[in-house]
């Protein structure tokens, strides 16, 4: 038997349970489904990422990177502190080690300001008093960064929703969709009962990640785009460096590249981790040490944008390969600003995948990327900050569906008055 929504959302990231809670919200007479195919909540980005609420430093002026940055991280502070979720804002460094960093620096200030970031230049003796263990020739100070876990962010939204009236199902991974003019049919498989499981809806929004591209394409949208797999590597530094900073330290980074290079993010659990790097995976959720899909591999191989944009950053990508598989190479990136780390301060941690969506060019999409068709949305590119920028993204497409859903509307209108 077939079960019939009006909305049905693919993922049980931070942005699909945003999204899911915020329709519920909007529409509380309607029923609102939300899919996810593990058997919990932000098992993938959203569980694997450093838990920092972003300022917005690095984005471009007026992008919606930029606009739902900000906004984000100010509904995301605002949501954590009424529903007692620790959040503290310990503030972030941006700290130049050399004259290129220095200009890089001055830039990024400039660019915080347009922002509307509160901000302040430091220079190297005011560095070193604020962080005696840090060494750099100047930094800025970002007053607004703030550390939470995004988990507990997530399932408490997952909670919301279904107080609200929503559904979430786990362990339902979507296999097939098929759009008609009045409605989407979706297939999922049920891993706990085994079998078929067959939904319909007025409105489908798909938040996958990892795997959006191939749920886009699933429902037959033609796109330009592939995700293309990060793996971001993490260590972990011994208990008695818990307090080695008082900030979030981050390098000066490329302004070309969409990572932010290595960082020491002090973590709300009280731990600091050192990390991470941006090396191509080759399995799409990868998160082991060796990890090889040869479906995922195949799929890269064939898309012309994949060899592309490593031919562009080639010497990049070689990079951090070599600092991937020697550690004296990653920690040499660490020492330039800390140089007390050594090589037995490096203990393990679990590694995270950035899903990054490369055009056929070779582009890397550094904003967030849209496809659609008459009953859908598809996220197709949600970059970091995704997890900060969850709340006002999830707004967002809301107005997206509903403003889809008012045109299909006027024009069945039209088409009876007409008929």
């Amino acid at each position: 038997m077939e079960d019939i929504y009006d909305y049905i959302i693919i993922g049980g990231g931070i942005v699909g349970v945003s999204t899911a809670w915020q329709l519920q919200q909007r529409h509380p007479d309607k029923k609102v489904l939300l899919l996810e195919k593990e058997a919990g909540l932000s098992r993938h980005q959203t569980g694997h990422n450093s838990g920092v609420i972003h300022a917005g430093v690095y984005y471009k002026p007026g992008s919606l990177k930029a606009e739902f940055c900000k906004a984000g991280a100010e509904a995301t502070n605002r949501f954590c502190h009424q529903h007692g979720i620790a959040v503290e804002n310990c503030g972030k460094l941006l700290v130049a080690t050399n004259t290129v960093e220095l200009e890089r620096m001055q830039a990024l200030y400039q660019r915080c300001g347009e922002n509307g970031i509160d901000t302040e230049l430091l220079s190297q003796a005011e560095l070193n008093k604020r962080e005696p263990n840090i060494e750099g020739l100047g930094a800025v100070f970002v007053k607004a960064t703030s550390i939470v876990d995004f988990r507990l962010v997530t399932e408490k939204m997952a909670e919301e929703f279904i107080s609200a009236g929503g559904t979430v199902m786990l362990g339902a991974e979507v296999t097939a969709l098929e759009e008609t003019e009045e409605q989407i049919v979706v297939t999922a498989r049920n891993d706990e009962g085994g079998g078929k499981l067959i939904f319909s809806c007025r409105f489908l929004v798909s938040c996958s990640g990892l795997m959006a591209d191939r749920v886009a394409r699933m429902q037959g949208i033609k796109t330009d785009f592939q995700i293309i797999p990060y793996r971001g590597e993490y260590y972990r530094l011994p208990e008695k460096y818990n307090h080695i900073v008082n900030h979030l330290i981050y390098p000066i980074p490329d302004p070309d590249l969409p990572f932010l290079g290595v960082h020491l993010t002090r973590m709300i659990n009280g731990s600091v981790t050192v990390g991470p790097n941006a090396v191509q995976g080759w399995k799409r959720e990868g998160y082991g040490r060796v990890n090889i899909s040869l479906v995922d591999i195949r799929e890269m191989f064939s898309f012309s944008g994949f060899w592309k944009v490593n031919l562009n950053h080639l010497k990049t990508g070689i990079m951090e390969w070599k600092n991937s598989l020697w550690k004296p190479g990653y920690l040499k990136l660490v020492k330039k600003y800390c140089p007390q780390i050594t090589h037995r301060d490096l203990l393990p941690y679990p590694a995270g995948v950035r899903a990054q969506a490369v055009l056929r060019d070779g582009t890397l999409v550094h904003d967030f990327l849209f496809a659609e068709s008459p009953r859908s949305l598809h996220v197709c590119n949600a970059p970091s900050p995704a997890a900060t920028s969850a709340i006002p993204i999830g707004d967002y497409i809301c107005t997206k569906v509903e403003e889809k859903q008012r045109i299909d509307q006027t024009k069945a209108d039209i088409a009876m008055l007409l008929s």
